[in-house]
């Protein structure tokens, strides 16, 4: 089975996507499959995004200012505070479409 990827264009250098790219894109982090994201893997994604190291307690600053129920996780319900953050510090522009 092929893999269809896509190419996101690039706008004013900020890479564009749907919410539902976005929500696609940020999923591949989860590695436990749980439907949701942690500290952990919301690193991960912002590593691949800026192409660097990032710390364990930038994200889980970053966690605590995204997970509105405080519970460590990013789930579906706290997925539009991700991508404020991302198009805010991840040169990401979401579309919403």
């Amino acid at each position: 089975m092929a893999i269809k990827t896509r190419t996101y264009s690039v706008l004013d250098g900020k890479r564009q996507m749907t919410m539902d790219e976005f929500k696609r894109w940020l999923k591949k982090f989860d590695d436990v499959k749980d439907g949701r994201i942690s500290g952990d893997e919301l690193a991960d994604a912002i590593r691949v995004s800026r192409g660097g190291w990032f710390t364990g307690r930038k994200s889980k600053r970053i966690i605590g200012s995204v997970d509105a129920d405080r519970n460590g996780f990013i789930d579906d319900n706290e997925i539009k505070n991700v991508a404020e953050f991302a198009e805010k510090y991840l040169n990401i522009k979401i579309l919403y479409l």
